[in-house]
């Protein structure tokens, strides 16, 4: 089982629906990578057009227990003085740039676009995401053990 760092670059978005009555709503966006959930920073005020620049990383494991591999780009509304309100989601598969990431040691999706969808499934925009894999070296391991549980001098 090879192991590394999956990173994703959190662009920008464009044409999202504004939720907020009064200003504009302030964006940010849950990615989750099967039990693992990282928040962006809040794009305040930028409405519909919020630009985040922002990397958020993951530790993988190629081939894992579960067979989905895929990224799961939650976007949300902050709201103050009640609960922050669904926007809309887009999924990215990352099953292939593994792959490939194993074999050659690193691979890339440069930043697109995909499409984000609402509750109901409708189109409400599109969010520009990059990702990249990097192969972590396994360290050369000659058989021996130095200390541990089942050594230990107690």
């Amino acid at each position: 089982m090879a192991s590394g760092i999956l990173e994703v670059l959190l662009v920008n978005a464009k044409g999202l629906g504004d939720t907020d009555f009064i200003g504009d709503m302030d964006p940010y966006v849950i990615v989750q990578y099967k039990s693992q959930e990282r928040k962006s920073s809040v794009a305040r005020g930028q409405g519909g057009h919020p630009v985040w620049n922002e990397r958020l990383t993951f530790k993988v494991e190629y081939p894992g227990q579960a067979g989905e591999y895929k990224l799961s780009l939650k976007i949300m509304d902050k709201d103050t003085f009640s609960a922050d309100d669904f926007i809309g989601e887009a999924t990215i598969y990352v099953k292939d740039l593994l792959t490939s990431g194993v074999e050659n040691g690193s691979a890339e999706l440069h930043p697109c676009k995909y499409r984000v969808v609402s509750a109901t499934q409708s189109y409400i925009g599109e969010i520009q995401v990059g990702v990249t894999f990097t192969l972590k070296e396994e360290k050369d391991y000659d058989g021996e053990e130095y200390g541990g549980w089942n050594q230990s001098s107690f």
